[in-house]
Formats: structure tokens, C-alpha cells, sequence
């Protein structure tokens, strides 16, 4: 790499009174409001901050204020970010895909907002821009959240989500000539948007909430609506959802083939119904499993047939395939049958693609359509797969690989031949040869075993002064896979370690392991990460003033119990647009869809119990050291709502009882997390990374 790193000198750990700053935190407006749950009252001070108000707009100002001076003290805080803006720099090249004429990808050239997305015209090779959201906002907070075609290519939609919000927009373009060409459809939410031939498409939304309540207000009724090509939006057909058939969660696609329409339907994160009409004969909807006790996902149509990946009767997964005239599950026969470890398929080029989850890394194979093997598919390593996707009669496909050293790489892949070719390698200026990737198992409070991978630096001393960050998410089925990351990549070059606990709640191990930790096994997630740290604390790796803990969304809600219940695990703590306040997280926007994985504190009494022993929020006690923190979060999350980061480092800043500080990094004008642009994550990065570095002691900088 072209700058110099850090050295790590690390001396006593220090307090941060040191830096002439004194805690003296902004006041939010504080209340009498409690709560009763079971003839249990408790008591909610900070309620004001879930409102949109004058008040608690001042109060992010102080708070935004505050976090920003304190930051401005780090002396290597811009070193830090000049690194990550150095490493950043480097073109992205997505993998391409065709639509009618034109061959379409996205590129990036290092540090722009936002990726463009480019097309070559198939005869004559001419290449143009098609979309540039760095236009679309003056600053790059607009983004493209979503982009489709019909089938002959000549008709485009795309949707932009504006300062992070779920809430977008559908603009409508004659592909060809790239002008619009119909009204913008706005009040789009948690929609994807499918092309019926030429005519219109379908998308998704909710009735918006009333103004000023954009981030409090429940969504709850889905509707799947249909839009014609110029009529009104106000005309825009109800296809399914709404009062008739309440769904919290309604997508909608129509088939390669343009012979179905299938509707997936769930009320919470896990369990959903199919249901599915043929356009081509007519008839209504046919519902093909009933209930919310399954996932089922329709991969692929042929005829009369349907393929469909479940988990019903197989925890880890299986292809299914039944046919049009009774798709019952009763009827479903196996493709590709359950195995031991956890499937996903995906389709392309007339063949079906099974991705197994071995601890966590990839092994693919490729099947036929009658589920006969064609051959297991040789990967570059061990590591993370994405793609193998395509359109039916497509013989190239393209795949992605990387892993915590290596920066991602896409490949060109043969469906006829087997044969796999680089096609696009990023210019990291990184050396995966410099570096360690090991995978270790521990063991958990209850005697369960944990899979872990850590990452560092070749020749780093297991002296317990590493500079840690562990990491981990832990919810909602979802599996953290190893991937290569640019800001992980500098705080390792800079000596620090990286720990990724794949810790149950997660979908590394199946249906099992994911329910393993959900509503009263929650804390399963908990223990298997405190068990984590203290793994890397006895092998040597790190200690507790040398270890940061971090995670988002659910992962932010993983770190802020994690800190309640053990603070004395780690220096520092970064709860990431967390869901904190446990007792009310199902009564904000989409919050009541995440029942499956907690609960919720209307279901029981001992729900509730449960649920208040471990929620951060209700576990901040007065007279306690907590690790010095960085709350971040966005002032347009309209999913995990802010009032969670609000609250929870309201009641930190009034309770600490030391000197480790406890900011709340907010950002304005952004949202959950996705269509951030480039220099705001550097931003962020930079930031955290600074602020863990300089809140363990560290104090000599340079060589």
C-alpha cells in the first residue's frame, strides 16, 4: 500500500478526560410517561424522542454537534480517513447482463457518490451512460434502489430512494431513447417492479403515513398494484393485499416466460404463502401452501411445471417441483433433495445451481432440470459465492467470489463447458499474501459449538494488545459469510484484528440454528458472543481494553445487550441503527413484521419479562462503567427508527458512571443504511475506526 501505516504503541489505557473534554451532554426533554405490561409499570422518560418535534430536532443538532467536536480532538483521525479514501479509490465494474440491444453494467471509478450504470449497444459495441444517480441530488444522496425491464428491452422502470428512505419513487423510461415517458409513482415501499409485456408492471406499497408520522407510523397492510402504461397513478389497479387480504409483506413477479404471476405473502421475516396466476390460460390466483409455517420460494417455470425451493419437511433446504394443475405441497417431489448443510438455488442457462453452506464457505454445484448432477464447480478458494443467475437460454453466466483477504473478484462461467474465466479483478491496493484468515470453533455458554473466522496481519503477536473489533449479527436467518471488505482491510493493515462469530439466530446451520435464537431463546445470540470475546481474550488475541464490539440493525440491538449484560467485555461499543428498545420496536413503521424472531410484549407475561431482562434500552444502570460508545444512526431511518438510538443514548449519557464517553454519531440526511454515498461511509469508517483506536490508548502515530 502507498501510505504509511499506523504504528499501534500502545501504552496504559488512558481516559478520555485526558482530551480536555468534559461530559457534559446535550439535555433532552425528559418525561413521567410509563407503561403498563401485566401490572408492571415501566417507565419510558425519553418517549419525547420519538417525535418528530421541534425539541428532539434540537437536540440532534447539540447531539451532532458534540459527537463532531469530540472527534475533531483524535489527532489521527484524518490520517485514518485519508487511508480509507486512498484504498477506496479503485474502479468497481460490475457483473453485465442483456436487455433487448444492449449489454448493461455499473462502474464505479473509485470515489463517486453513487455506481453509474453504463450499456454497450450489442452491434455496433458503442458505449454510453444509461442512468447516473450521481445526478439525481446535488450531494449523492439519492440513489437507484431498483431497476427492471420487460422482456423485449425497450421499456425500463427504475426506482430512487432519497436520503436513505424506504419510501421511493418509479420513474418510466423508453429504454431506446432513455426519455421518460409515463408520471412518477410515488409512495413505493419494500416493492420490486415486474414487467407484464408491454402494457405496465407491478410494484408494492402502503398507505404513506400522515405527515409528520413518516417515521413512527405503522405499515402493516401491503398492496400489490398494477400500472398501465399512461393512465394515472390514482387509477393504478389493487391486484392483492390491503383489507381484503391483509399481508404485512407482498411481492409480486411475473415469470421469464411472461406465463405467471406469483404473489409471496408474509406477515413477519420468516414463514410465507405463494400464490400464483396464469396469465397465459386466465383463472384466478391459486394458492399454492397455506399458512405461515414454511418458507417457499418459486425458483423457476417450464410449461406447466414449477420448481420451488422450501424448507418445508427439510430445515436446510430442498428443490421441489410440482405443476400448474395442483401445486399443492402434498404433490411437491424432490429435485434436489436435503443434505446436511444449508441450500440455495438459483437458475440460469437452462440449469439449476445448489450453493451448500459448509461452516459457513461455499461449495456449488451444477444440476440439470431433472436434478441430475452435471458437476461440482471448482472455486478459486475458500470463501463467499454470489450469482450463477440468468435468463433462460444465456450461456455465460457470472458469479462473484471473495473472502475476509481477498477483495472480490467476477468470474465468466460456461454453463455447456464448466469453464470458468476471470472477467473483472478490482486494483485493491492490497496484498491477500500479507495476511491470515483462520477458522476456529469455540464453545458457548450452553456447551454449543461456534464457528469464528479471525483475520489479521502475517507476524502479529498473540500478546493480548491487538486491537479487536468482533463483529457479528445474529437474527432474522441470516448467514455472515466471509467477504472482503476496504475498511476492515485498513484497520488490518494497521495491525488491528477482525472476528467474525457466526453465532446462532443466523442461517449458517439451518432452520434450527436460526431458531435457536429467536423470542425466549434470544440470549442464545448474546452468550454465543460474549463467549466469542472471551475466546479471543483467553487465546491471546486481544484483552478487553484492546477489543471493540460492533453490529447493525439487529446486530445493533446484539451489541447494545451485549454491553448492558457484560460491560466489562470490551473498551469500546458500536451499536449501529440498532432496535434497542425491545418493549415497543413492533409499534414503529414495519417494527411488527419481527415478531418471529422476538416477540413481542403484548404476547405474555413472561414474554414481556423475558424481553425487558435483556432490552438495552431498559438495561442502562446508573452507577455503571459502560465501554466508551458510538451510537450511530440516521435522522431517515424510516425501519429501525432513530427514537431506538435516541432513547438508548439518552439514558447512556445520563448514567455512566466514568469517563468513557458516549457519543451518538447521527447522520443527516440518510437512511437504514443502503444508497449512503461513497464519502459518507468513508466518513463513517473513518470515525469508528479512529475513535476504537484512540479510545484504547492508542497514542503514537507514524513511523
Amino acid at each position: 500500500m502507498n501510505f504509511k501505516p499506523i504504528l499501534l504503541t500502545a501504552g496504559v489505557v488512558f481516559s478520555a478526560s485526558l482530551y480536555s473534554q468534559s461530559m457534559k451532554y446535550p439535555k433532552p426533554l425528559k418525561g413521567n410517561q410509563t407503561d403498563t405490561y401485566f401490572g408492571t409499570a415501566v417507565a419510558d422518560p425519553f418517549r419525547d424522542l420519538e417525535n418528530d418535534s421541534e425539541a428532539t430536532g434540537k437536540w440532534v443538532d447539540e447531539e451532532v454537534a458534540y459527537t463532531q467536536n469530540y472527534l475533531s480532538k483524535i489527532p489521527f483521525r484524518d490520517q485514518i480517513k485519508k487511508q480509507l479514501t486512498d484504498i477506496w479509490n479503485y474502479e468497481k465494474i460490475s457483473a453485465p447482463f442483456k436487455e433487448g440491444d444492449y449489454t448493461y453494467y455499473y462502474k464505479n471509478n473509485g470515489l463517486q457518490a453513487q455506481s453509474v450504470l453504463y450499456r454497450t449497444h450489442n452491434g455496433t459495441k458503442a458505449t454510453e451512460v444509461f442512468l447516473d444517480p450521481n445526478k439525481f441530488s446535488e450531494k449523492g444522496t439519492t440513489s437507484l434502489a431498483n431497476l427492471s425491464f420487460n422482456k423485449k428491452g425497450n421499456l425500463a422502470a427504475y426506482s430512487i430512494s432519497e436520503g436513505g428512505s424506504d419510501w421511493n419513487k418509479i420513474i418510466i423510461l423508453d429504454a431506446v431513447s432513455k426519455k421518460q415517458i409515463d408520471e412518477t409513482i410515488i409512495d413505493v415501499k419494500f416493492s420490486g417492479i415486474s414487467w407484464q409485456g408491454d402494457d405496465g408492471f407491478y410494484y408494492s406499497s402502503y398507505d404513506k403515513p400522515k405527515e409528520g408520522t413518516v417515521l413512527s407510523g405503522m405499515t402493516d397492510k401491503h398492496k400489490v398494484y398494477y400500472h398501465k402504461l399512461g393512465t394515472k397513478q390514482s387509477e393504478d389497479q389493487l391486484i392483492f393485499g390491503g383489507e381484503k387480504t391483509p399481508r404485512r409483506y407482498l411481492g409480486a413477479a411475473v415469470t421469464e416466460d411472461q406465463r405467471y404471476l406469483i404473489i409471496s405473502a408474509a406477515n413477519a421475516t420468516n414463514g410465507n404463502e405463494v400464490y400464483i396466476k396464469d396469465l397465459k390460460n386466465g383463472g384466478d390466483f391459486v394458492q399454492i401452501n397455506k399458512g405461515f409455517d414454511i418458507n417457499a420460494n418459486i425458483v423457476d417455470t417450464e410449461g406447466d411445471n414449477i420448481f420451488i425451493y422450501t424448507d418445508k419437511d427439510a430445515p436446510n433446504g430442498r428443490l421441489v417441483k410440482t405443476t400448474i394443475k395442483n401445486p399443492a405441497p402434498d404433490t411437491w417431489k424432490d429435485v434436489i433433495p436435503e443434505t446436511a448443510n444449508v441450500l440455495s438455488v438459483s437458475s440460469g442457462g437452462g440449469y439449476f445451481f445448489a450453493t451448500y453452506m459448509v461452516d459457513a464457505i461455499d461449495q456449488v454445484k451444477q444440476y440439470d432440470k431433472s436434478g441430475k448432477l452435471v458437476r461440482d464447480i471448482v472455486l478459486p478458494g475458500k470463501g463467499n459465492v454470489g450469482g450463477f443467475g440468468g435468463k433462460e437460454k444465456e450461456k455465460d453466466l457470472y458469479f462473484s467470489f471473495s473472502n475476509y483477504i481477498m477483495p472480490g473478484t467476477t468470474y465468466k462461467f460456461n454453463v455447456d463447458s464448466g469453464k470458468s474465466e476471470v472477467y473483472q479483478k478490482p486494483k485493491v491496493k492490497f496484498n491477500p499474501e500479507d495476511y491470515i484468515s483462520e477458522q476456529v470453533f469455540y464453545t458457548s455458554k450452553d456447551g454449543t459449538k461456534v464457528p469464528m473466522m479471525i483475520n489479521y496481519k502475517k507476524g502479529t503477536k498473540l500478546n493480548g494488545k491487538n486491537p479487536t473489533i468482533l463483529y457479528a449479527y445474529g437474527g432474522f436467518n441470516v448467514s455472515l459469510q466471509p467477504a472482503f471488505s476496504v475498511t476492515n482491510a485498513i484497520w488490518m493493515e494497521n495491525g488491528g484484528i477482525y472476528a467474525v462469530p457466526n453465532i446462532r439466530g443466523g442461517g449458517e446451520y439451518g432452520k434450527k440454528w436460526y431458531d435457536a435464537g429467536t423470542k425466549l431463546q434470544k440470549k442464545n445470540v448474546f452468550n454465543d458472543f460474549i463467549a466469542a470475546g472471551e475466546y479471543l481474550q483467553s487465546k491471546g488475541y486481544t484483552s478487553k481494553d484492546y477489543m471493540a464490539i460492533s453490529g447493525g440493525s439487529n446486530g445493533g440491538l446484539l451489541v447494545g445487550a451485549t454491553m448492558t449484560m457484560r460491560p466489562d467485555l470490551a473498551r469500546v461499543a458500536f451499536p449501529a441503527v440498532g432496535v434497542l428498545d425491545m418493549l415497543r420496536y413492533n409499534k414503529f413503521t414495519a417494527g411488527a413484521g419481527w415478531a418471529y424472531d422476538y416477540g413481542t410484549a403484548e404476547d405474555s407475561k413472561e414474554m414481556f419479562e423475558y424481553l425487558k431482562s435483556y432490552s438495552p434500552l431498559h438495561n442502562v444502570k446508573k452507577g455503571t462503567c459502560y465501554p466508551s460508545t458510538m451510537v450511530t444512526t440516521s435522522d431517515h431511518d424510516d425501519r429501525v427508527v432513530p427514537a431506538h438510538s435516541f432513547k438508548f443514548g439518552a439514558e447512556l449519557q445520563e448514567k455512566q458512571s466514568c469517563d468513557k464517553p458516549i457519543l451518538l454519531r447521527i447522520e443527516k440526511n440518510a437512511g437504514h443504511g443502503a444508497g449512503r454515498s461513497t464519502e459518507q461511509v468513508i466518513g463513517e469508517s473513518a470515525d469508528k475506526l479512529s475513535f476504537a483506536l484512540y479510545e484504547m490508548g492508542i497514542k503514537k502515530l507514524g513511523k
